[in-house]
């Protein structure tokens, strides 16, 4: 569907991307499975060429993602979220100043560490729900930042940043600024409307949903940093596999649906949660007593459907030991690792070597599938109380 129309993003997700409409066109866009494509020009504009510079099925998914994030350019698809981390850490000047909360992604911090050692640029990590200090390693030392990396709500502290002030304060220090989109998806929050130069989202979650492909992305404001990244792309290859980009546009049809019902059963599960006495700590920036609770109802469309509790000690166990004993006597939620899929997901951080120090042993992130509510209250349930019977 290439014609502009003015359509919410509950029906963008199924209506871009699509082919156009001709006599027996195909409603959905084709797998194409080839390494190289026919062509006698010079490789302008246009040509596809080569396997590694484009292939058709990217470009549904990756005009259907940039129309959704509010940009005039379509996305451009990575290998993996990390692939797109890279990409966009690669716009730093050598030497150069990143900004960046100490609560992102692990592996988004891990990487960001490991290229700041190597000496291709500082790294400050700062609190990023603290829009003070985070302005003030902005400037630094005499020195402005070249780079602004956001996460909102971070991962898996669920922490609110401040995007308008923060956006702004960096652009008039001249850094860039990435949002890592993750858990909000475009439907809760648009960053590029709120100033910022590009997005990021590991495709993996929430807009593939279904757990079975590994991508990434990266939606720029304009055509030329969009041109830049497409060039990082091309020469190291970090490029997303056919079947892949088509299973993710297949999931990016449910992205509302998926979105509207995780969502709901989230705040339903966060409010029950917060009354258990097992439950230390309730972290969902949903909740009226959540530090963040404001500032997301004045930039979010929702409160997500990723939540954080941090377990109690007691029964003769610390709180990572009882958060430990709760996974393990879940029946619905599966115990793994990553987010934003249709199943319900549950895990202690702390398990992950590159997991921050700063994250709570006793810390559990819950990721909300579209199962029914009660069901997955009745797991959650029934593993609480069951922790005294399995104390000491």
């Amino acid at each position: 569907m290439h014609e502009s129309q003015d359509l919410s993003p509950d029906s963008l997700v199924v209506a871009a991307g699509r082919p156009d409409r001709e006599r027996d066109a195909p409603v959905n866009p084709s797998v194409v499975l080839s390494s190289t494509f026919l062509g006698t020009g010079p490789l302008g504009d246009g040509d596809r060429g080569y396997g590694r510079y484009a292939n058709p099925t990217w470009e549904p998914f990756e005009d259907a993602l940039g129309r959704l994030e509010g940009s005039p350019e379509p996305a451009l698809l990575f290998s993996s979220g990390l692939a797109a981390v890279s990409a966009a850490l690669s716009l730093v000047p050598l030497g150069g100043l990143v900004v960046m909360p100490g609560h992102s992604y692990a592996g988004t911090v891990q990487m960001a560490t490991e290229l700041a050692e190597k000496g291709l640029f500082t790294l400050r990590l700062v609190d990023v729900t603290d829009t003070e200090a985070t302005l003030e390693a902005l400037s630094a030392d005499g020195g402005a930042a070249d780079l602004l990396w956001l996460e909102s709500p971070t991962n898996p502290m669920l922490g609110v940043a401040d995007l308008p002030t923060l956006i702004e304060a960096a652009h008039a220090r001249g850094a860039l600024v990435v949002v890592d989109n993750t858990f909000c998806t475009p439907l809760i929050q648009q960053p590029l409307l709120l100033g910022a130069d590009l997005v990021l989202h590991s495709v993996t979650k929430y807009l593939a949903g279904h757990s079975d492909v590994v991508l990434g992305a990266l939606v720029a404001r304009d055509a030329g940093l969009r041109s830049t990244l497409l060039h990082h792309r091309t020469l190291h290859g970090s490029i997303a596999g056919p079947w892949e980009a088509w299973l993710a546009l297949r999931g990016l049809r449910t992205l509302a649906l998926r979105v509207e019902r995780s969502q709901a059963s989230a705040q339903i599960l966060a409010e029950r949660l917060a009354a258990q006495s097992a439950v230390e700590r309730v972290r969902f920036p949903g909740l009226p007593e959540d530090p963040g609770h404001e500032r997301a109802k004045a930039q979010l469309k929702g409160f997500g459907s990723i939540l954080a509790i941090d377990m109690a000690a007691g029964w003769g166990r610390t709180g990572a030991e009882n958060a430990d004993a709760l996974v393990r006597a879940l029946h619905l939620w599966m115990p793994a690792t990553s987010l934003g899929g249709v199943e319900s997901l549950i895990e202690r951080r702390r398990r992950h070597v590159a997991e921050p120090e700063s994250v709570p042993e006793n810390l559990v992130r819950l990721s909300v599938g579209i199962e029914n509510a009660e069901d997955l209250w009745a797991d959650l349930s029934q593993a609480l109380d069951a922790l005294p019977a399995h104390g000491g």
